[in-house]
């Protein structure tokens, strides 16, 4: 019997033992269990091999100790308007007070102390000028960068303060599902080598992520957990000279900008901004490529990139988002045989596919090699894909040469944040002792959020179930 387990070793799952471990005086069992592998063990071996080889039954990438988020660009935003809904639940004020409370603690264990992005000056009433008059909205956002390379040591710091701190770490493990008796989470079933185990405790809390929020969906459906179908991103991953981006860059370091364009006028958006960084291929369940960025410290290549995100929110009877997604990427992993697709943006302008030998005589040369040169407009959606193009045009009004013919478009950027849990202040669900957390619970995007997502699970565990 365990105190609590924490299914998933991601930010929130982290923050959670963490913040009981700091603040708490009692002793407590903890079991943290966790599908992928260890901080300092997770490698790719795409460094050595330059193309991704699709590793089981784990990405290193997108799980393991830390988390998907921490090995993509390792950015941390400090602002309450970034990173999900989770101000909506437990106010704006108090979201931001636990941000401050969260970056504290990651620079305890070694966070950059620069923050980028908090820039005054005629530079940044220009960028804004420029949004507004492209129908944009420019959020203001410090950013604290980890950088993908040093945030494995900031993350292996955490990890052996919660192993010395006595908390029982199960890698290459993989939930199978939780234990109910009577509406009352028990515990959870782990699937192990010679079958199945059933483990006990007070308290559960699931924190798997982006990876785990198809899972999560199908365990509220099979146990009535409250829930109700959220919002998917689906997009491209961008890519284009540092030059053309130059102002933004060293302006706001991560440019948060949100339009609606028409004729839909969904929510469109930039995301994960990596000067000088590199498109990154992630893999998921069931063979899904996916496209992401990273952005490290010392090593830097001669473009940026960042992601331009379409939010789908649907409506009854329709209730499988993320399936949805998932379709959508199965389908482009098809078009370039289970590799990324890239394309030109002129290209798909001038109804083509882009062809390899196109990309070799152009200024901007892909940083994702193995990435397959084709025509992305044939697996995505038309509503995404207009939705793309005249953003594409809004943000050409404010960083001039973003809508160059040799902008490479990279497909599928997909962000599953679906299957909104429903939940009180508290965090308590409509299952006695079961507590969703981070991504995969629908209420946070990104590292920050997530972390402060933990903090204060840890924080109500403490006020409301003596720990």
């Amino acid at each position: 019997m365990y105190d609590l387990i924490i299914v998933g070793a991601g930010p929130a799952g982290i923050f959670t033992a963490l913040e009981l471990l700091r603040k708490s005086c009692n002793p407590h069992k903890i079991l943290l269990v966790e599908k992928g592998k260890p901080v300092e063990k997770r490698h790719c071996p795409k460094d050595k091999t330059g193309v991704c080889v699709n590793c089981k039954p784990t990405c290193a990438i997108t799980t393991g100790f830390s988390g998907a988020g921490a090995f993509s660009d390792g950015k941390l935003s400090l602002s309450y308007q970034v990173g999900g809904e989770l101000p909506d639940l437990i106010g704006e004020d108090f979201a931001q007070e636990l941000i401050d409370y969260t970056d504290k603690i990651y620079l305890e264990f070694g966070a950059d102390p620069k923050v980028e992005g908090v820039y005054e000056g005629p530079d940044i009433k220009d960028i804004r000028k420029r949004a507004i008059q492209a129908g944009l909205q420019l959020v203001d956002c410090p950013i604290r960068h980890l950088g993908t390379e040093k945030a494995q040591q900031l993350y292996l710091n955490i990890q052996n303060y919660l192993a010395d701190a006595g908390v029982e770490m199960l890698f290459n493990t993989e939930c199978e599902n939780i234990i109910l008796e009577d509406s009352v989470c028990k515990g959870v079933r782990l699937r192990e080598k010679d079958g199945t185990r059933d483990v006990l405790a007070k308290q559960v809390v699931i924190a798997t992520g982006r990876r785990g929020a198809d899972w999560l969906e199908k365990l509220c459906a099979e146990h009535n957990i409250a829930h109700k179908p959220g919002t998917v991103d689906i997009g491209v991953r961008v890519e284009c000279r540092n030059e053309v981006m130059e102002k933004i860059n060293q302006v706001l370091y991560e440019g948060k900008l949100i339009g609606y364009p028409a004729p839909w006028h969904n929510k469109v958006r930039t995301f994960c901004q990596n000067p000088g960084g590199f498109v990154a291929q992630e893999n998921y369940d069931n063979d899904l490529a996916v496209v992401n960025g990273h952005s490290f410290k010392e090593k830097k290549s001669n473009n940026t990139n960042l992601a331009i995100l379409v939010s789908h929110n649907f409506t009854e009877p329709f209730n499988q988002p993320i399936a949805y997604a998932q379709k959508v990427g199965e389908l482009t992993n098809m078009l370039g045989a289970g590799h990324i697709l890239v394309q030109r943006y002129g290209d798909i302008l001038d109804g083509k596919r882009t062809w390899a030998k196109e990309l070799a005589r152009t200024n901007v040369r892909p940083t994702l090699k193995d990435a397959v040169a084709g025509d992305i407009t044939a697996a995505m959606p038309y509503r995404a894909m207009v939705n793309i193009i005249e953003f594409i045009k809004m943000m050409d009004e404010v960083v001039p040469g973003f809508a160059s013919p040799e902008t490479l478009l990279y497909s599928p950027e997909l962000k599953f944040y679906s299957n909104k849990v429903k939940m009180d202040t508290d965090l308590e669900t409509n299952i006695a002792g079961l507590h969703c957390l981070g991504d995969s619970s629908g209420w946070t995007r990104g590292l920050m959020m997530a972390s402060v997502m933990g903090v204060l699970m840890g924080r109500k565990l403490m006020e409301k179930h003596g720990f």
